[in-house]
């Protein structure tokens, strides 16, 4: 094997990690594999005995390349393309400074969209994937404190900020959670079960199909309208909407549906449909505590 082969076959080991740390920078597979494709390329043209640490090195180059999409991206004002499913973050083997995260969920996915460049950056890097403070700040060209400024940013967005205690938010976290599940099964008892008799939908006509009212009232009518729109329930996650536990519905990880639930007395007394993408913005988006998240987030 020449050294040109042992160069590829020491960055096919890696191809995994590095496209489970774009795919979440980018949320776009397809980018995701430009950029990995992009190292490939700059290390192709690299003195690799110059490297020592090449998993390090692999990491910070293809951040590098990702924050530039980044920032041409939102100079554009684009959207990603291509389908953006997270893929899980598992089968390769971490290098030593490094601990992979968890599969990133839809919620997540969501909201990282809604972050600036240079801290999605940061916050991927150091809360997900557990790269040191002093690697982030060469991949942003910031300062280790810097650095330390834009995940901390990120985090706060990323987590939201609960409107209700933490108890009562684990109890509308419950209901909502009951609420999806039987939505996803179009199971109309489960829905009678968690509605309140005088529950009330309300939704953007646009998502709606021809002929169906924008307002529904009452547990019966509410439940067979959820169920008649199960489908878009295969997208759904619970998220923190406004402050409490709600639904973001994003096939692909594209925003198309957020769902403000208010729960009183253990049943849900009304939610809303808001698909107008003017309406979107204004939504306040957090995730709703995955261990992923709040356990790893918590290390300064």
């Amino acid at each position: 094997m020449d050294g040109h082969d042992e160069l590829a076959r020491r960055f096919e080991e890696r191809r995994g990690r590095l496209r489970a740390v774009a795919h979440r920078m980018l949320g776009s597979a397809e980018e995701a594999e430009d950029a990995v494709q992009e190292a490939w390329l700059r290390l192709s043209r690299t003195d690799a005995g110059s490297i020592d640490n090449l998993a390090g090195w692999l990491t910070t180059v293809v951040s590098r390349v990702c924050l530039d999409m980044l920032r041409s991206r939102a100079a554009r004002r684009e959207e990603p393309y291509g389908p953006r499913v997270p893929e899980p973050a598992g089968a390769d083997a971490p290098e030593d400074e490094a601990v992979l995260g968890d599969s990133v969920g839809l919620a997540l996915l969501v909201v990282l969209e809604r972050l600036g460049p240079a801290e999605r950056v940061a916050f991927v890097l150091h809360d997900l994937f557990g790269v040191p403070f002093d690697q982030v700040a060469a991949v942003v060209n910031r300062s280790v404190p810097a650095a330390k400024k834009l995940a901390s940013r990120a985090r706060h967005k990323v987590r939201g900020t609960p409107a209700v205690p933490e108890a009562e938010l684990d109890r509308h976290r419950r209901v909502v959670e009951t609420f999806l599940a039987a939505a996803r099964g179009g199971d109309l008892g489960g829905l009678l079960d968690v509605l309140a008799p005088d529950v009330v939908r309300r939704a953007d006509p646009a998502v709606l199909p021809p002929g169906v009212p924008a307002e529904l009232r009452g547990a019966r009518a509410v439940a067979e309208g959820t169920v008649a729109l199960r489908e878009r329930s295969r997208f759904a996650a619970l998220a923190l909407v406004d402050g409490d536990a709600g639904i973001v519905v994003a096939p692909h990880g594209r925003l198309l549906l957020a769902l403000p639930v208010t729960v009183r007395g253990g049943r849900i007394t009304a939610y809303d449909v808001v698909a107008d993408p003017a309406r979107l913005r204004r939504i306040e988006l957090g995730v709703l505590g995955p261990p992923a998240v709040s356990e790893r987030s918590r290390t300064p």
